[in-house]
């Protein structure tokens, strides 16, 4: 049974005009239908890595100074870690095909203390990610614009972010396909001038050959072999943001089309070409057209107008000119994408383990991770007026976390290929691939961490390291709560036998005064307000009628026959609860209803029942503790407390119990 259609109230309507109609859980296409192709992965998982080449290679070929016809070496290292990388990842869809990413493969190959570092990298990451394309976007979009509009970016920057959680809390796959026209427009503007900057100055290669290899030595003779390479690997850090959101395919495995690791890999490969080209061409690109820094401009800006002028002169020109930026500037935005649909999807997998609050693994009715979007857009705000929406000081703190845990992923991997050698065929190859993806990983770690952490780059990892020990204190409070739950569940054990016989079942009598328990299953908890309402209201209640609400997250939706079995699985049992009151004198039956809100399902199961018996009070059993603090109010629902309120509203009575948790 699915959630019902609600009322017609005015907040109903707008509700569903903003988010739209609730999905319906049991529809066996329903998986297909919220699902991406490799295509749509390329735009909506991929827009983030394609569109890092409109700031990554220019934070590289700034870095460079007076030496930057070296940037042909920035473009053959940015080129070969992005395909070695991509590779490395490969490998890691086809291990791990039900997703998770750096999260999943740390905890599963590393252990939990390492997931939970490369988790926590992850979600800072995937926020700066939202934070640092929106900037940057809204940095290409005022530099079109007169300077006396620049006092309203940080009000656009929000716009911005507000409208892409919204946009997102209607569905994936709607967002993604708003956004596709956009992804090729850059796509089809971009790639065509990069291979005609690149045409143009096929018969100057010789010239530019000649320049590298004097600059080359020149600079060798000045600052050595040392030097040399600290320039070089110091203008690479600077450019470490062109390689963020490789990882994104991997890590949301789960929104993938069946078959997942076909669909992935091919994913991955649209990827891996169209940013190595695009990244590549572009420091290339301005190597042969010398591109300089002009203020107000991005090099990018400066580099498409030398193109564009000498290749359409006119209206025309400046119309091309103006689609080319002005789709970089959107994709830009939609870059963001990313970080709104991975950062949920690692805090989902985080909160099933009890790492962060399992609120995260809540889906609303449209089966969007609704708590974990909200967050991150709300972080990544948070961020963006930390920062004052200042691209150079993101791209500092930005791409230190990616590499953190692409170096924990690369590791698992050549650990896992060890392990596995006398049954992995193809062992060799899988341990040589993922053995260079860490070497390369980690030695860009260590060097942006090394250039980075005097510039800004510490803030970022104090926040990481911040978010690691705050998951740990969550874990904490959640294993001692369920230690308190474990108490509680022993009391199954200690039931007193049945007294009646099945054949001397007690008549239904509906207008008797009626207890309706809320249960979440057949625990201790369930039984101990059972008894507390026989105990606190003796002889007063003769009906008992048991509803519990199957709330279906991110560890059930993997399909209609999932849902299924939740649904049968809490019929069976509340079942156990019947038996039982029944067993003792007392009328019983059970009610569940399976739905994404549980305050939503518990409501209808309420006012379902007083249909049948109008003499009702609901219960509900709350944990109370010793000491309270913010992280127990944080950590456990109030889901007693929300369904109490609109029952209220509703008309029924209902109690909640306190439980006293030691």
């Amino acid at each position: 049974m699915t959630a019902p259609m609600e009322n017609d109230s005015l907040y109903r309507r707008m509700k569903r005009v903003l988010f739209g109609a609730p999905r319906d859980l049991f529809d066996p296409k329903i998986f297909h239908n919220v699902s991406l192709i490799a295509f749509f992965a390329w735009v909506g998982l991929g827009a983030d890595g394609i569109t890092s080449s409109c700031y990554g290679p220019e934070e590289a070929y700034l870095a460079l100074g007076q030496h930057s016809v070296l940037a042909i070496f920035v473009a053959v290292m940015t080129v070969a870690t992005i395909l070695i990388v991509s590779g490395s990842y490969s490998q890691i869809i086809e291990a791990f095909p039900s997703g998770g990413g750096g999260y999943i493969v740390a905890s599963k190959l590393l252990g939990e203390k390492a997931g939970v570092v490369s988790g926590s990298a992850l979600v800072i990451d995937y926020i700066l990610t939202i934070t640092m394309s929106v900037a940057a976007g809204t940095d290409a979009f005022f530099s079109i614009l007169p300077p006396q509009y620049l006092h309203l970016k940080l009000g656009f920057v929000t716009l911005v972010i507000v409208t892409l959680v919204w946009m997102n809390l209607r569905g994936i796959k709607e967002s993604v396909a708003v956004f596709t026209p956009i992804f090729m427009v850059f796509m089809l503007g971009h790639i065509p001038l990069l291979l005609y900057a690149m045409g143009r100055h096929v018969a100057e290669l010789p010239i530019v050959a000649s320049a590298v290899s004097r600059d080359f030595h020149t600079t060798l003779g000045q600052v050595g072999w040392v030097g040399l390479a600290a320039l070089l690997l110091r203008a690479f850090s600077m450019g470490g943001g062109t390689f963020t959101g490789i990882e994104a395919v991997s890590n949301s495995m789960q929104t993938l089309r069946e078959p997942r690791v076909h669909t992935g890999k091919k994913a991955m490969l649209y990827m891996a070409v169209s940013l190595s080209f695009l990244a590549g061409g572009i420091l290339l690109s301005y190597l042969l057209y010398k591109v300089g820094h002009v203020p107000g401009k991005t090099l990018n800006a400066v580099l498409f107008g030398k193109v564009v002028g000498d290749l359409w002169q006119g209206s025309g020109g400046k119309i091309l000119l103006a689609i080319v930026l002005g789709s970089e500037t959107a994709l830009l935005f939609v870059a963001a994408q990313t970080g709104i649909i991975d950062g949920p999807q690692v805090l989902s997998n985080m909160a099933l383990d009890y790492y962060v609050p399992r609120r995260f693994a809540h889906l609303s009715e449209r089966l969007v991770r609704n708590y974990g979007v909200v967050f991150m857009g709300g972080m990544a705000l948070l961020m963006l007026y930390i920062s004052g929406g200042s691209v150079q000081y993101l791209v500092i703190m930005y791409s230190i976390n990616v590499f953190l845990t692409f170096s924990l992923s690369q590791f698992g991997m050549i650990l896992h290929w060890w392990k596995d050698r006398k049954t992995e065929a193809k062992w060799k190859f899988g341990i040589a691939m993922n053995g260079v993806g860490f070497l390369v990983t980690g030695t860009v770690l260590c060097v942006t961490v090394f250039f980075k952490f005097r510039a800004g780059g510490w803030v970022t990892l104090l926040i990481t390291g911040l978010f690691v020990s705050g998951s740990f204190a969550i874990r904490r409070h959640y294993r001692s709560a369920q230690e308190s739950m474990r108490r509680l569940d022993e009391l199954l054990l200690t039931l007193p036998p049945v007294t009646v016989p099945a054949a001397q079942e007690p008549m239904v009598r509906r207008q008797a005064p009626t207890a309706v328990i809320m249960v979440s299953g057949y625990n201790g908890l369930g039984m101990h307000v059972f008894f507390s309402v026989v105990k606190q209201f003796p002889g007063m209640f003769r009906n008992f009628i048991f509803i519990s609400a199957g709330v279906v997250d991110t560890s059930v939706f993997k399909g209609a026959a999932e849902v299924e079995n939740l649904a049968h699985n809490l019929r069976e049992q509340l079942g156990k609860y019947v038996e039982f009151v029944k067993g003792h004198g007392y009328y019983a039956e059970a009610r569940t209803l399976v739905g994404t809100d549980a305050i939503e399902s518990i409501t209808h199961l309420a006012e379902e029942v007083v249909k049948d018996f109008p003499n009702i009070c609901v219960f509900a059993g709350k944990l109370v503790f010793r000491e309270e603090n913010l992280l127990s109010r944080l950590l456990h629902n109030q889901t007693a407390f929300m369904a109490q309120k609109r029952l209220v509203f509703a008309g029924l009575p209902m109690i909640v119990m306190p439980i006293r948790v030691l």
